[in-house]
């Protein structure tokens, strides 16, 4: 008869433990991009990118000249006005992208915000005068109440229903720029105010300097993309989602889904008013023929390019359809041609847009999984354990 020797069988339990270690770690190691990133502290994740924030700042200043504008159009200029397309869409992501909604009127938003800043800045206007600055904030709570006043009567109704009167709203506005005489129609505003300050006695804000513009934008972008990211984070955030991916659901579990969407429509059109009273400042004019619906489609088309939900979709999608017609000006009056094609072959191709986001745990995701796999290198699994007692016990 032969004898049972307690150090094979604790050495078969050990080999049995750890590979049954691997194969859980396997199972926690998806791998990719996206999960190193969700795996970095948060102070590894300003790190890396603070590199892109400079190289962005910088942009102008050292203008490549395989992507330069130039001589046609003022490259500053151009960063600037890629910037109030990112922020546009970056507005329009919380609508669309976050919660949902289809909304085809946002030009509307922006309308309102430009007409806030020349209203209370321009020359032309008889209203009292105020500092640029100040009609930032302003524009905001203005096109908040605007947002408030066209959702409460319109977001009990989806889909193409509210894309119909949200096109209807912003084609209001553009006709009561026409017809009433306060709005000054097609004359406009001139004279725009802007922020303050001087070099030598030069303005360091003016129309055909677009550097500062474009620093003051990004510098609001940053800031905007900071907040958005922890109200994604937040209860907001995850009942925005849950409304976006089946609203009937999110009801049936207690969410109060027209608040939430009333939120999101006043969300986003504040960031449209907003980046509508930056557009008027520098450009230094406003009229009624600037907020037409294919600019309106040209901002849902940024959010669609750059991906739905996603953030820095949302800004590389406002960039690029600011930049291109910037850059190829003889193919300028084609650019809803082309968008349209574009748009047409990513459905095709990649329905989620240039940067997707995936469904996950919004709140604490990172730390947990960070936890686990801390758990796991740091301390015997439940086989380990087992092959560490069982020996012992035959040993006894």
């Amino acid at each position: 008869m032969s004898m049972h020797n307690p150090n094979e069988s604790s050495k078969a339990l050990q080999k049995a433990a750890a590979k049954s270690l691997k194969h859980e770690r396997k199972d926690l190691k998806p791998g990719g991009l996206r999960t190193w990133w969700s795996d970095r502290s948060r102070f590894q994740q300003w790190m890396v990118l603070l590199v892109p924030v400079v190289l962005a700042f910088l942009l102008p200043v050292i203008n490549p000249p395989f992507i330069t504008t130039e001589p046609g159009n003022d490259f500053a200029i151009t960063c600037f006005n890629m910037a109030v397309y990112a922020l546009v869409a970056l507005g329009l992501n919380v609508v669309v992208g976050m919660a949902g909604l289809l909304d085809m009127g946002y030009i509307g938003f922006f309308a309102v915000g430009s007409y806030v800043a020349a209203l209370w800045t321009s020359s032309d206007s008889t209203m009292i005068h105020i500092p640029y600055l100040w009609t930032l904030p302003l524009a905001m709570v203005v096109t908040m109440v605007f947002g408030i006043a066209l959702g409460i009567p319109t977001l009990r109704l989806r889909g193409d229903y509210l894309a119909i009167v949200t096109l209807g709203f912003g084609e209001i506005i553009r006709i009561l720029a026409t017809i009433l005489p306060p709005l000054k129609g097609q004359s406009g505003f001139q004279n725009i105010g802007a922020p303050p300050g001087s070099i030598d006695g030069q303005p360091i804000f003016f129309t055909t300097n677009g550097l500062p513009w474009y620093w003051l934008t990004l510098v609001i972008i940053i800031i905007v993309t900071i907040l958005l990211g922890n109200l994604e984070r937040s209860r907001v955030g995850r009942a925005w989602i849950a409304i976006r991916e089946d609203e009937d659901a999110a009801e049936t579990m207690g969410v109060p889904t027209f608040k939430f969407k009333l939120a999101a429509f006043a969300t986003g059109a504040a960031l449209g008013g907003l980046s509508g009273a930056l557009m008027a400042g520098q450009v230094g004019f406003v009229n009624n023929q600037k907020f037409d619906v294919q600019t309106s489609v040209l901002f849902l088309a940024a959010v669609v390019l750059g991906g739905q939900g996603s953030k820095l979709g949302a800004i590389v999608g406002g960039a690029i359809v600011a930049y291109v017609p910037m850059r190829f000006t003889e193919i300028a009056n084609y650019k809803f041609l082309i968008f349209g094609i574009v748009l047409v072959v990513l459905m095709l191709f990649r329905p989620q847009g240039l940067i997707s986001i995936r469904a996950k745990l919004l709140t604490f995701g990172s730390r947990i999984r960070r936890f686990v796999r801390k758990d796991q290198d740091g301390s015997p699994s439940r086989a380990g354990r087992r092959s560490s007692i069982e020996p012992g016990a035959e040993e006894a």
